[in-house]
């Protein structure tokens, strides 16, 4: 069994070489077996998209479904997890889609109010904790759009290293790539650096296809972290094209 396993994990490491966007030489990722028959992969990535490119060529190469992702992302700028937990804040009371969403965090233990929602209409009740850079979302909210656009809320937010999205969807919701789709829209458009009119998506079993004309590169290139950073999505191919 030793034997099988070490050729698994040498035929992941092998995928993980041959892919430039996870960048082996500069961040180099662990592939273990944690003793139960599951991979594990470990270590710094560069990006969102490194870091789904990774556990999905492990998912596909092993034939394994469970694969353990302790994979972090190296942040920009370093943050101290009660900066991050600040931000992400912030960043949720922006959104107009969560302006009737309770909202509480985890303080060092203490339970805190953010936002308190009223009515028979809430979209949602969530509870968020930052620990080692690590964004943890427990709670509920009323469709697989706000699951999806918070997360990539907290992807975005400067620090953070990794998301564990425990939000439930109540009532709960088929998903499918229309869906997909509209979160995937809806995120774009979130994003002021991104021109977010000027961009066709097309999803089909998850793998995103981004299309249009975008002034500069750092623009095309967001777009596509942008969509990296939605729940759900299996790929992303990016067919923006610059203006000449």
């Amino acid at each position: 069994m030793a034997t099988q396993e070490s050729d698994v994990s040498k035929e992941v490491k092998a995928a993980l070489e041959i892919d430039p966007r996870v960048d082996l030489h500069r961040f180099p990722i662990s592939v273990v077996h944690d003793g139960n028959g599951r991979l594990r992969l470990e270590g710094d990535v560069e990006s969102i998209a490194a870091k789904r490119v990774a556990v999905a060529l492990a998912q596909r190469v092993s034939g394994m479904e469970r694969v353990i992702d302790a994979l972090r992302l190296v942040p920009v700028e370093p943050r101290g997890d009660g900066e991050i937990r600040d931000a992400f804040a912030r960043g949720l009371l922006q959104q107009p889609e969560l302006r009737n969403c309770t909202l509480r965090q985890d303080n060092r233990g203490r339970i805190e109010m953010v936002q308190e929602g009223h009515g028979d209409w809430l979209s949602g009740e969530i509870a968020f904790a930052v620990g080692e850079g690590v964004v943890t979302l427990d709670g509920k909210v009323i469709s697989l759009s706000h699951k999806r656009m918070i997360e990539a809320i907290a992807w975005w937010t400067p620090g953070c290293r990794h998301v564990v999205n425990q939000l439930q969807v109540v009532p709960a919701e088929e998903d499918n790539d229309d869906e997909l789709a509209d979160a995937i829209r809806l995120v774009l458009e979130m994003d002021p650096l991104i021109h977010a009119d000027q961009i066709g998506i097309k999803t089909e079993r998850g793998v995103v296809t981004l299309a249009g004309v975008l002034q500069r590169e750092e623009e095309r290139r967001m777009a596509e972290m942008d969509a990296w950073s939605v729940w759900g999505v299996a790929d992303v191919r990016n067919r923006i094209e610059l203006a000449s």
